[in-house]
């Protein structure tokens, strides 16, 4: 799993209506978020870039770079906040850069005997709440998961999102703004323990939705890089699928 490889985060995705996206991300799979969370006093640093597959896209190259914390000391209950700075070509957006993000997780089996891990989060919390503004990035995005891990077939995860009804819209701006998620991932231990594989879905006709997938290599044991596609689920909001890198580094 990411976490275990990367200690997990992003993507998750915050979107600026029609004009463009950026990600302010928890611990995540790919793209989605997942149940993991940061162990107490730990910290990663993730640099992401999402690269256009196509010069025609109407939305820029995305750039992240984040640091999470966990923050709870407890070994059922566990929680970790986020920061990311976020660029994506667009001045109007990238004039106020800084976004947050939060969670919450019980490990599986913590609750009782076989429980799934269970997490409620939140991302997208951006700083320009200013309802009159054309560049707003309130999108405020909280999320349920649930996961558990199978013999053989590695781990299932499953879950829904909503967010701001005034910033999530559909092509014809219409309220879209929440869906499912799910996932799939592995760590591929027949070929070797650093190598972790992926697919995740957000729902939603929104700038949010996407397939993604992908696979990550640990080349230390706190230091992983994961290489992933995006294919997006209404490109004229969030505009061409992307090719995805994500560098993660673990303190301690």
């Amino acid at each position: 799993m990411k976490k275990t490889m990367k200690t997990l985060i992003m993507a998750t995705a915050l979107t600026m209506a029609t004009t463009g996206i950026a990600m302010a991300t928890p611990s995540t799979q790919i793209w989605i978020p997942s149940t993991d969370v940061q162990g107490y006093k730990s910290l990663h640093l993730g640099i992401d870039n999402y690269t256009r597959t196509s010069n025609n896209s109407a939305v820029s190259h995305v750039y992240d770079l984040g640091l999470t914390a966990g923050v709870l000391p407890f070994e059922k209950l566990q929680g970790e906040v986020g920061i990311d700075y976020i660029t994506n070509g667009n001045n109007g957006y990238d004039s106020q850069p800084l976004y947050f993000n939060a969670k919450l997780g019980t490990p599986e089996g913590s609750l009782f005997e076989g429980s799934p891990a269970l997490a409620l989060g939140g991302y997208g919390f951006g700083t320009n709440r200013d309802k009159g503004s054309a560049f707003r990035t309130d999108q405020d995005v909280i999320y349920g998961l649930a996961a558990k891990t199978l013999p053989v077939v590695g781990r299932l995860s499953a879950g829904y999102y909503v967010g701001n009804d005034k910033l999530l819209l559909d092509v014809n701006g219409n309220k879209e703004n929440d869906g499912v998620l799910l996932s799939w991932d592995r760590t591929m231990s027949e070929i070797s323990d650093k190598l972790w594989v992926a697919v995740d879905y957000q729902g939603g006709k929104n700038a949010l939705g996407a397939l993604s997938f992908g696979a990550s290599w640990a080349f230390a044991k706190n230091v992983s890089v994961i290489f992933g596609y995006d294919i997006y689920n209404e490109k004229k909001l969030a505009g061409e699928n992307t090719f995805t890198t994500q560098l993660d580094i673990n303190f301690p």
